[in-house]
């Protein structure tokens, strides 16, 4: 047993055994360091020779003019647009973003990368100043939601691409342009947003900030927007009649030598005029004033007689009555009264007679009345009147007996057809005549 011990613990054993293990030692580093180096090294890019290719084309269009003519260019382009159907999505990208610093980008380029995935359209759409309307239009036509986004905070936007795209009816894509100050918006464009606020209301603090907004559509969206907006709208549209009235000054005695026979002239003079009263209704009607008939109003209830001879003596047509009687808010009931000449007590009269709560349940003045009394307050007489006039001048004047028939039996009316005051009529009052 102790030989057995004495010979495994000899010398010569150990150093064997040490030797063999220094040989398997250097051997594991080797490899160790062949297997790092395997690792550590890529492999070889797939298609290398297309990858430079690319580059270099890309390269030879982004060559000055100095270098380069027209005709080069475009042939060039063209070959690496064939190159680029076929490269992955970064190449493109790449690409893109070399060629949006171009003064002239060639057309078939433009088009393949413009319609492109969004975020290789996106730096020719956001940061390339030589794309024609074309360009972009061809974009809006052919290319996604997320190019119209793209699109709608482009700056500088011309009228003709803000048109498609709010003809998209895309609400998220209108939101943005809308919100691009640099977009210039046609009258059209923004008669249609103003036409989805109805059922879209976020779009109107949007649309009141924009410097475009013209009276005949702000008179449309006060019918839909909140009391904030609405005395904002009262106050920064409703424009006085100064100018005109001293340039007709003369030409009411013209109309009246001819008996106001002229349709067209006695329309327009009467939206002019300072009085806004009808005496002639005045004198027909069994009321002995337009106070007298609203307390009667405000005793008996409101009837259909009361509100259509109330009408006729503040100088409006019924349906237009009608249309400011039914507003929810009440602001129109203010706009009718200081126009009119009425007082506040009148007012509060009308609001009675239309049924409407005067008091809370507390015994406080109600919060609608007292909203509408500060809409009152802070109308001057002639702005009161020119917007009541336009409401009643879009309506009475401007709507044909056909367009009533149409839009009361639900039919589609083509509203480049018509005119400011029709299409304001249209937007306003559509609701109100459909049967």
């Amino acid at each position: 047993m102790v030989s057995s011990l004495a010979r495994a613990d000899s010398p010569a054993e150990t150093d064997d055994f040490a030797a063999g293990e220094g040989v398997e030692g250097a051997q594991g580093s080797e490899l160790d360091q062949i297997f790092d180096d395997i690792i550590a090294e890529a492999p070889p890019p797939k298609n290398q020779a297309r990858h430079v290719l690319l580059k270099r084309l890309a390269d030879v269009v982004c060559l000055p003019e100095s270098r380069i003519n027209a005709f080069e260019r475009a042939v060039t382009a063209d070959l690496l647009v064939e190159m680029l159907r076929e490269s992955v999505l970064h190449e493109r990208i790449r690409v893109a973003k070399r060629v949006s610093i171009l003064g002239e980008i060639p057309n078939s380029l433009i088009r393949m990368l413009i319609t492109d995935d969004a975020e290789v359209a996106r730096a020719l759409i956001e940061d390339c100043e030589s794309l024609s309307d074309a360009d972009l239009y061809y974009c809006a036509k052919f290319g996604n939601h997320h190019h119209h986004m793209l699109l709608a905070t482009r700056k500088e936007l011309s009228s003709i691409l803000c048109e498609y795209l709010v003809d998209t009816e895309n609400i998220p894509v209108i939101e943005t342009l809308l919100k691009n100050q640099r977009a210039r918006l046609s009258q059209p464009a923004l008669e249609a947003a103003v036409a989805m606020s109805q059922t879209h209301p976020q779009l109107i603090p949007l649309i009141m900030k924009r410097s475009e907004l013209r009276p005949s559509s702000a008179y449309v969206l006060f019918w839909w927007a909140e009391a904030d907006c609405r005395r904002l709208i009262l106050t920064r549209f409703g424009v006085n009649r100064e100018i005109m009235q001293d340039m007709a000054s003369d030409v009411f005695a013209m109309m009246a030598a001819e008996k106001w026979q002229d349709p067209l002239a006695r329309k327009a003079l009467q939206f002019i005029e300072r009085r806004q009263r009808n005496r002639e209704a005045l004198e027909k009607s069994p009321y002995t004033s337009l106070e007298a008939a609203i307390a009667e109003a405000a005793r008996l209830g409101m009837t259909r007689h009361m509100a259509e001879e109330i009408s006729y003596m503040s100088g409006i047509k019924p349906a237009t009555g009608a249309k400011l009687m039914r507003d929810r808010g009440g602001e129109g009931l203010a706009v009718l009264c200081k126009a009119t000449g009425l007082s506040k007590k009148a007012l509060k009269a009308l609001w009675k007679a239309l049924r409407r709560p005067l008091r809370t349940s507390e015994g406080l003045m109600h919060p609608h009345l007292a909203e509408v009394l500060i809409t009152y307050d802070i109308l001057a007489v002639d702005r009161a009147q020119t917007v009541l006039r336009y409401w009643n001048w879009s309506l009475s004047s401007a709507l044909t007996h056909v367009m009533l028939r149409a839009i009361s039996n639900g039919e589609d009316v083509d509203l480049d057809s018509l005119s400011v005051p029709q299409r304001a009529a249209m937007l306003a009052f559509a609701q109100d005549l459909k049967g």
